[in-house]
């Protein structure tokens, strides 16, 4: 059967359990969509299996250990004021967009030298507060050796982002063309951007307002653009 970017991987994900780790539709999908070829030409076959790791590769390139990640927050916690107030329609509707592949990404998973992860410390650092065009930004100074807030633990998953060799051939695997230029030289950001000296998160209804627009605009491209690939799901 074909990807369908509208399922709500929530649908199939036991109540009160996160659809990152607990929806099979989520995970084959994963695996359908970056089970491709690397820059290299090389195959970057993923597996699954019922227990951990979520995804794995494992060739003459590395062993990598992948899982997944609900890359677009709505910030329903630190936003529930801003939130509560808005109609439930649209608040429903972001959360369906969040759940849906064009919202999803990977990560590695695997912890170096028993410190955080890409994953948990996107979310941790209040400079980037899980926002994906904040992360992407910090990726592209990764490949360009210019500083960002997450630094160090980028740099910990050197091999990882070698697959890819620059910017360019990530943000093409991942299929992230619209959160950045066409010529890939900078990253498109959901709120102005001022190189990391602000909150990251919403802070009024008119900032998030802004916020919520733009990250829909996004995932909504996304999602057209995995469409037209017509990806086959086992």
């Amino acid at each position: 059967m074909l990807l369908d970017t509208s399922f709500d991987f929530r649908d199939d994900t036991p109540k009160g359990k996160d659809p990152d780790t607990h929806s099979p539709t989520l995970r084959r999908y994963h695996q359908a969509l970056w089970s491709r070829p690397l820059p290299s030409g090389q195959m970057f076959q993923l597996t699954t299996a019922k227990r951990r790791p979520y995804l794995l590769h494992e060739s003459d390139l590395g062993r990598f250990r992948l899982a997944s990640d609900t890359a677009v927050p709505t910030f329903g916690k630190s936003a529930r004021s801003i939130i509560e107030a808005l109609p439930e329609e649209d608040v429903r509707r972001f959360r369906t967009l969040q759940y849906s592949i064009g919202g999803m990404l990977v990560w590695p998973s695997n912890r170096v030298g028993g410190k955080q992860t890409i994953n948990g410390a996107r979310g941790f650092r209040r400079k980037i507060a899980d926002r994906l065009d904040l992360t992407l930004e910090c990726v592209r100074r990764h490949y360009v050796s210019e500083s960002s807030p997450l630094d160090d633990v980028l740099s910990r998953y050197e091999r990882y982002f070698a697959l890819f060799v620059d910017f360019e051939g990530y943000v093409d695997f991942f299929h992230l063309q619209d959160l950045v230029t066409n010529d890939t030289a900078e990253v498109r950001f959901h709120l102005p951007f001022d190189n990391f000296m602000t909150s990251a998160r919403p802070t009024d209804a008119e900032t998030y307002a802004s916020y919520r627009h733009s990250a829909m605009e996004f995932i909504e491209a996304r999602n057209r653009r995995i469409d037209a690939l017509k990806i086959q799901v086992d």
